[in-house]
This record gives C-alpha cells, structure tokens and sequence, in this order.
C-alpha cells in the first residue's frame, strides 16, 4: 500500500454519505455551475414574464373598462399573481427537458454522480430542491417588479410565490420522469411545448377567467397544474381563498408532485443502475 493510499484510507469513514448531503451535493454542483452562467437562464425566467406583464398589464390593460375584471381590480393586479404562476410552469418545464435529456446523452454528468455514492434517487432529490429554489428567487424578482407597478396586493404575494412553486414542480415532475426515457435527440419536446404548454399558458386562466371559455373546453383547463396553482395564487391576491377548494387545489398539485417523483425515480434508477 502506497503512502497516498494509506492517507486517503485515513481520512475514509467507511460510510455511504447520508441521503441529505448527498442531494445537498447535487445541488451544490447545479449552484456552481448556475453561478457562472446565470445570464443565460435570467432572461427567460425574469425579464420575459416581466414584459409580459408590463405590455399586457400596462398596455392592454388601459383598452379593459372598469368592472370587467372580476372584483373590480385593474388587469395588472388581475394579471401578475397569475403571470407569477405561468412563468414558474414555464420556467420548470424547460428545466426539466432538454437539461435532463443532456445529463444521460450528451454532457452525461448523471453516469459521473452515479459512480460516486450517490444515487439516482438522491439525485433526483437535488435536483427538485435546486429546482425549488430557482423558482422561488425568479418569482421574487418577478414579484419585486409587480409591486412596483402596482401589481401586489399585499403580503399575500408570499402564498402566491409558494403556490407559483408548487405548481412548477407539479408539471416538472413528470416532464422528468419522462425525459429520462428519452434515448434520442430530445424532438418529442418540440409536441410538449407546442401542444401542452402552450395551450396550457393561454386558456388555463392566466390571462382571463376559465368560465369565459366554451364549456366544453373548460375541464381541459381544469386538469392542468397551472390552473390549480393560478386559482390559490390568484386567490390570495384577492383574499378568496376558501378553505375546501384551496385544500383540493393544494391535494391535487401534490397527486402531480407525488406521483411524478416516484415515476422519476424510477425512470433515472433503470437507465442509470445498469
């Protein structure tokens, strides 16, 4: 046994490291990498929802007569508990895609974490924390902008962020699960944005009430985690939060979150523990 050998023996615990450092690592490495590259992701996660809600609730908000909107607010208040939740889907969908598809193909940094103790499942776990996180700090900046517009309504803009959150996991989740099955270049996430999220962001009730589409079409809105997340954001806004249909809103996103986890455990478990 070599000097080296015999140093590294030394300073070995013969332990596995414990889950929670190990997702912890996961996200240290995503924060190092993030901390560096920041300017790429910062203008789709921020200054996109905020022009947004700048063009719409300043702009077209001023052609909307008083009293359309339901309550009496302007549309910019309307408008940003709700733009607070689209961009959070959006901003989780596109996180979940392509930069999971590139850790198993192209920069294949998920086989670099699985030789080391870490697990498919702990890094799954880093992964949604780190998630979380950017999430949580684009909506505040998001947020941040609203108010100086006149578009927060109050402290309750803290539900709204936590629910912004939630429901961006909620659709993030499976989108997850089902980019680690993915073994080509990724085109079956062209038909995702095109198809769901899309249509989601313009009829899920971010930009008028679901109740104004044809009645036919309004259950397709209600399946959807954006729309759930935008009635308890946009609930707390307004102060109409009511106590069964938030906690159906709340059981329904964490059904998403739940069973999306699981699903994405076990996608990353077989594809990597080969």
């Amino acid at each position: 046994m070599t000097v080296t050998t015999r140093r590294e023996a030394a300073r070995s615990t013969g332990r596995a490291v414990g889950s929670v450092r190990a997702s912890l690592l996961v996200v240290e490495g995503l924060w190092t990498w993030y901390r560096r590259n920041w300017r790429a992701t910062v203008f789709s996660s921020v200054v996109t929802p905020v022009l947004f809600l700048l063009s719409l609730g300043l702009g077209l908000g001023t052609q909307i007569r008083a009293g359309a909107v339901p309550g009496g607010a302007t549309y910019l208040a309307f408008l940003a508990p709700a733009l607070l939740v689209s961009s959070a889907v959006q901003n989780a969908a596109m996180d979940s895609a392509y930069p999971i598809l590139s850790g198993f193909k192209w920069q294949k940094t998920f086989w670099g974490l699985v030789s080391t103790p870490i697990t498919p499942g702990q890094i799954v776990a880093g992964r949604f924390v780190w998630l979380a996180a950017r999430l949580l700090f684009s909506g505040i900046a998001f947020a941040v902008v609203a108010a100086f517009f006149g578009g927060v309504q109050g402290p309750s803009v803290v539900i709204s962020l936590l629910a912004a959150v939630l429901a961006g996991l909620a659709f993030a989740a499976p989108i997850v699960a089902f980019a680690a099955t993915i073994e080509k270049e990724g085109q079956e996430f062209n038909l995702l944005f095109r198809f769901v999220v899309m249509p989601m962001t313009l009829f899920a009730g971010t930009f008028f009430p679901v109740s104004q589409l044809p009645v036919y079409i309004q259950p397709l809105a209600w399946i959807t985690p954006l729309w759930h997340g935008t009635e308890l954001s946009r609930g707390a806004a307004f102060g109409t939060l009511e106590v069964l249909p938030s906690l159906g809103h709340l059981a329904y996103l964490l059904l998403w979150l739940g069973v999306g986890l699981v699903l994405a455990r076990r996608s990353f478990r077989a594809r990597l523990m080969v």
